[in-house]
């Protein structure tokens, strides 16, 4: 998502006070597109995250880094084997 919209006209950016997201969007529509911008920003395309890896780059961001982490598994944007031994960028 190159201009961080999808079916909302506010940019990502309006969800982040000091760097900082200000709540984790309950419409779905919102969430995805913020889970889009997290993934995009904090994970690169290719490499293997440990858990703790994936928590301390949420925590840079909001406070509830598990439910960030649990978000973005089920919407597709994280992936790990069925053992959780490690995660990468999903599609």
């Amino acid at each position: 998502m190159s201009d961080n919209r999808t079916g909302d006209s506010r940019p990502v950016q309006a969800l982040f006070s000091h760097g900082r997201l200000t709540a984790i969007p309950r419409r779905a529509a919102r969430r995805e597109q913020l889970l889009a911008h997290l993934a995009e920003t904090l994970f690169e395309r290719g490499r293997s995250y440990t858990e703790r890896e994936v928590d301390e780059a949420l925590l840079t961001v909001h406070e509830d880094f598990s439910a960030l982490r649990r978000h973005l598994v089920v919407a597709g944007l994280l992936v790990r084997p069925a053992d959780g031994s490690s995660y990468r960028r999903g599609r």
